[in-house]
This record gives C-alpha cells, sequence and structure tokens, in this order.
C-alpha cells in the first residue's frame, strides 16, 4: 500500500504543499487556503505543516526553544509561540499588550502577521485530530544534515545545499512543477522537507521537540522532526 503524505508551507500569497508517495516526489500544489490542501487530499496519511499548532494558555511553548537550540546559525528562523489569549486580540496593540502581561515580554510584529494562517491551520488540527502535525524546516534539513546548516534558505548556497539534502532522502524535485513553480524556491524547499518529516510521521520513524511533547487541553503540542 502506498503511503501518501504532504507537506505545506505558508507564502505570502497562501499555501504551498509538496507530495510524497512512497517517500519520492509526487506532486506540488498551491492554494489560497490550507483547507483546499486537505480538502483535496484524499488518501493522505498525514499532512505536515510550518504553522504552529498548539498554544498554551499562559506561556511561551517549550516546543520553540528547544528547536531553536538545535539550529545553531538558523536559530532565527523559529519564533516564540506567544500564549492562546494573545491570539484571540483583534489587533496588534491589544495582543503585545496582553503577551506582556502573560510573559513579561511582546510579540514581535513578523509573529503576529502570521496570525490568520495560524488561526486556520489551528482550526482544521482540532477538528481533524491526527490528520495535521507541526514540522518546521529547517530542523527537518538540521537532521537530513546531521549539523545545522551555514547557509539561508534565501541564499543560492542554502537552496543548493537544500535541494541535494532532499535528493539524498530520495526526493528530487523537478525543474518545472507547472502552477506551483510561482512559489518562491525557500517555500517550495520548506514543503519538500516538511513532506519528508511527514513520511517519518507516516511509518513511525520521526522525534519530536520536547520529547515528550507538552500537553495542553488534551492535546500534545511538539514540533516533529
Amino acid at each position: 500500500m502506498t503511503i501518501h503524505v504532504i507537506g505545506v508551507d505558508a507564502y505570502a500569497l497562501g499555501w504551498v504543499g509538496v507530495e510524497l508517495r512512497d517517500g519520492a516526489f509526487g506532486r506540488a500544489m498551491l492554494a489560497s487556503t490550507l483547507y483546499e490542501i486537505v480538502a483535496g487530499s484524499s488518501g493522505a496519511a498525514v499532512i505536515g505543516v510550518d504553522v504552529p499548532l498548539g498554544m498554551l494558555p499562559d506561556r511561551w511553548r517549550a516546543a520553540d526553544a528547544v528547536a531553536a537550540d538545535q539550529l545553531g546559525p538558523r536559530r532565527s528562523s523559529v519564533f516564540r509561540v506567544p500564549p492562546r489569549p494573545v491570539w484571540q486580540e483583534p489587533d496588534f496593540a491589544a495582543a503585545n499588550r496582553v503577551c506582556k502581561q502573560l510573559t513579561g515580554t511582546g510579540i514581535s510584529r513578523q509573529s503576529w502577521a502570521l496570525r490568520p494562517k495560524l488561526l486556520e491551520a489551528n482550526a482544521i488540527w482540532e477538528r481533524h485530530p491526527g490528520l495535521l502535525f507541526e514540522a518546521h524546516p529547517e530542523v527537518s534539513f538540521r537532521t537530513m544534515a546531521d549539523a545545522p546548516l551555514q547557509y539561508a534558505k534565501k541564499t543560492w548556497s542554502g537552496q543548493a545545499q537544500r535541494r541535494e539534502l532532499l535528493a539524498k532522502q530520495g526526493i528530487v524535485l523537478p525543474d518545472s512543477l507547472g502552477p506551483a513553480g510561482q512559489a518562491p524556491p525557500d517555500d517550495i524547499l520548506d514543503a519538500a522537507a516538511v513532506a519528508w518529516t511527514a513520511h517519518r510521521m507516516a511509518t513511525g520513524a520521526a522525534q519530536s521537540h520536547p520529547d515528550p511533547p507538552e500537553e495542553a487541553d488534551g492535546t500534545k503540542i511538539a514540533i516533529w522532526y
């Protein structure tokens, strides 16, 4: 039976997904909403997303601190996820105030800009238990390389290294991806890395930061790789 998984990365215009079948590249796709990818994923064992899934009621998540510690020069690619009440505020000023009240520090505008996609992903995660899980591309690439990556993902050297790492894992990305080729190269590579982790999830090989995952409201919160 074919192991069918999908890795998804958020980008400026929506979401980009990479599908693997038995660990090899199947297709790439673009969608304006994550729901479109989920709705069209019939037969997928799991779907990995590069978006935080699960927030704690009153503190930062351990997953983000542990993952950042593993990334060396790439640690800034992991942002700390504020408590759940922060995301329930209507605007940045209110969210920043609540974040300071709960944690002692504020939320960055970069983090707040992810709010629509974060809320969309979490709604699907809660509605379909066991289908979605959280991954982080840089953690996945670090695992493939067995070391933090030297070059940033938007550089020529960084993208060449990431594409090579994927190829060594049997994920050969074609030069032509159809409409999905309109997405930025680093987002396609990120989606492919998340798909690699999705295959590991489906086969029982994945590990998590932290290990074991944190628990909140009956859910397990972790970054898988």
